[in-house]
């Protein structure tokens, strides 16, 4: 844990971490409530004016419809039961509620450069079909997919390429 910790210091992570942030707030404008599902490692570098909740994502302690949007940062792949976790993200949104999935695209170079580092994260995943995770939110949500943040060595771009964007976007309004 440590060593991940460390490692979101540096200024390449730092500058994915910028990236992703900026897609957040465009994607998620005019959302008050929103729930970020898996930020688990990140718990304790929380500000105090965040309110942190360490659950399960596949049973969240959280009331119907209490949230404007849901969102999963490179954490869906790693629920053992998604499937689960995207019915309880369907009980605590609100009608016409959003979720933003950004799930790691294992057709990236960047992907495929990480797998072969045996500590690497990505190893640790359990779900790498984009599609069948996008199959299950579909069946609860109005989709729409984009590839996102290219990524080739240490240098961050924009692209929607599969070969070179690390990220696969699932944005999902909740139907009625």
């Amino acid at each position: 844990m440590n060593k991940y910790l460390q490692s979101c210091k540096t200024e390449f992570w730092k500058n994915v971490f910028k990236a992703e942030l900026d897609y957040i707030l465009r994607e998620l404008k005019g959302a008050k409530d929103i729930l970020s599902v898996g930020c688990g490692p990140a718990l304790s570098q929380a500000p105090d004016s965040i309110r942190t909740v360490a659950g399960s994502a596949e049973n969240m302690d959280f009331a119907d419809s209490g949230f404007d949007a849901v969102i999963y940062v490179a954490s869906m792949q790693f629920i053992d039961k998604y499937r689960e976790a995207v019915k309880q993200t369907v009980r605590v949104l609100r009608p016409g509620g959003r979720l933003l999935a950004m799930l790691l695209n294992s057709e990236s170079e960047f992907f495929k450069e990480k797998t072969k580092k045996p500590d690497s994260y990505v190893n640790k995943i359990k779900h790498t079909s984009v599609k069948d995770i996008e199959k299950t939110i579909a069946q609860y949500f109005s989709v729409q997919t984009e590839y996102f943040l290219g990524i080739k060595g240490k240098d961050i771009f924009e692209s929607c390429s599969p070969d070179l964007a690390s990220l696969y976007v699932i944005k999902g309004i909740k139907k009625q």
